[in-house]
């Protein structure tokens, strides 16, 4: 693909900006962060700075096991307040055109761990099993199966597990928690982008069909004449399946559609846990109050 955008290229000013609030004071703490876009096959980092404060006596910079930078930090100032902030431009190319009704049938895209040396399937297998976020039990199982009648396109029954996400469970926010079982969200059918993911997540592997979960963005404003998607001005989760033949392919629970230019990718892993934007260690701090806020705005488009 062309390194120069082109007319259906856009391009972003991204502002993701994490406070912590604590009781107490904190004597030392460790950080990874998750909070530089990793480069892909349609989008392109053209800025990108992580501010801290109070700055790290201790940064490196690393590539994790699934290939998204990371950081880690120590900071040895105590401090009752820390601020992350990361900000930076994009450009988001879209992603290649792909017909749901051409693809393999879902049988030939389960991949299993017996005499398998295809570098591809050996790359895809750590996404076509249970993680820690994503076990669940026989009923989101067979829950799942229905989108994947036998012979069915892969992609078609993928898009048609989406839509029955969007359809059948209710976007809300105070419904779960980050460590919410996916059982849980399927039996109270509640949740936000990253509950929709799990369960997609489940319901794909539990068929053998490899699926990544994708921490990124969204665009914050509506297209003229359009709605605002939800889990915009915060982080966003959704799900990628390998489709043989086509690479990985990314579909949107929560806003049941296709990703598209308005989708900015930061990290992939098995679940949440493997990409969460900051986590870490601290030593003191008492209870702790957490802020995001998250911008994703057009800049201008057209060719570079």
């Amino acid at each position: 693909m062309s390194a120069h955008t082109g007319p259906a290229t856009v391009r972003y000013d991204v502002r993701h900006r994490t406070d912590f609030e604590y009781s107490a004071p904190v004597s030392i703490s460790h950080h990874l962060l998750h909070l530089t876009p990793r480069p892909t096959a349609n989008q392109r980092t053209e800025s990108w700075r992580v501010a801290l404060t109070p700055a790290p006596a201790i940064r490196r910079v690393e590539v994790d096991f699934f290939g998204n930078p990371v950081e880690h930090l120590t900071i040895q100032d105590e401090h009752s307040r820390l601020v992350v902030h990361a900000r930076g431009t994009l450009a988001v190319d879209p992603p290649p055109p792909v017909d749901p009704s051409a693809t393999p049938a879902w049988e030939d895209a389960r991949v299993n761990g017996s005499s398998v040396t295809d570098p591809e399937i050996l790359a895809a297998q750590p996404f076509a099993y249970d993680s820690p976020m994503t076990r669940s039990n026989e009923a989101v199982w067979a829950w799942a199966r229905q989108s994947f009648v036998p012979g069915r396109p892969v992609l078609e029954a993928a898009l048609d597990l989406n839509h029955r996400i969007f359809a059948e469970l209710e976007y809300d926010p105070t419904a779960t928690t980050v460590s919410t079982p996916v059982a849980e969200v399927f039996r109270i059918r509640r949740g936000v982008c990253q509950d929709f993911a799990h369960l997609m997540l489940a319901g794909l592997r539990g068929l053998g069909i490899p699926a990544r979960y994708v921490s990124g963005y969204l665009l914050t404003y509506p297209p003229p004449g359009g709605e605002k998607l939800q889990g915009s001005d915060a982080s966003h989760a959704w799900v990628s399946v390998r489709v043989p033949g086509h690479g990985w392919v990314d579909l949107d629970p929560t806003n049941d559609k296709l990703t598209t230019t308005e989708h900015v990718t930061l990290a992939w892993g098995r679940d949440y846990g493997d990409v969460s934007p900051v986590k870490g260690a601290i030593v003191g701090g008492g209870e702790h109050e957490v802020k995001v806020a998250v911008d994703v705005v057009p800049v201008g488009n057209g060719a570079a």
